[in-house]
């Protein structure tokens, strides 16, 4: 169970809406966060897992150095331009491979993060009774064959971006696209 706090209530869009106060159940939070890329969902996920924004950004930069990433600086659980004492939060396309890479096929919660990822629309409740209904924003998923995951994205200073993950002949594919045009 999660708990709202603040922080995530101070989020910009694109946002779930929850409520400071209201109470989450984690698996929820995971599908809002990457079917439709909510920033408080983001910030929740985070600060139960990690217990605060900042300590979140440790470990994903800890994990990014572990699994390969060469110029990756995480500072946001979103994704949002923001910097900190080390630099601007960023990273490039081969970094983004390698996550995608790490996250389909080789973590050891690789099913569970296919399972949410392929999911095409999901309904939930706080735990307080409010509803909600998510749907996956990964169009490629149904427009493109082999196509197996992918997350969208986009920021004021990065456009439009998207990173997947493709299955051909045994064979497994990492694409990252990024500045992909601005509105």
């Amino acid at each position: 169970e999660v708990k709202v706090s603040e922080e995530a209530c101070r989020q910009p869009q694109v946002r779930l809406g929850v409520r400071k106060g209201e109470n989450y159940r984690l698996k929820d939070l995971l599908y809002s966060l990457m079917l439709e890329s909510h920033n408080d969902s983001a910030v929740l996920v985070a600060e139960n897992v990690a217990g605060s924004v900042q300590e979140f950004a440790v470990e994903m930069n800890k994990k990014a150095k572990e699994i390969g990433c060469k110029d990756t600086h995480f500072v946001t659980p979103n994704g949002l331009d923001a910097k900190d004492e080390q630099g601007e939060h960023h990273t490039t396309a081969y970094d983004l491979c390698r996550i995608m890479s790490y996250c389909a096929w080789k973590s050891p919660v690789s099913k569970q993060f296919l399972e949410v990822t392929q999911t095409r629309s999901h309904t939930f409740q706080s735990l307080e009774g409010t509803g909600y209904a998510v749907s996956n924003k990964n169009a490629l998923l149904d427009m493109m064959d082999h196509v197996i995951t992918g997350k969208t994205g986009y920021t004021s200073k990065a456009g439009y971006c998207y990173v997947a993950a493709l299955e051909e002949g045994g064979r497994h594919y990492a694409i990252a696209l990024l500045a992909c045009g601005w509105p």
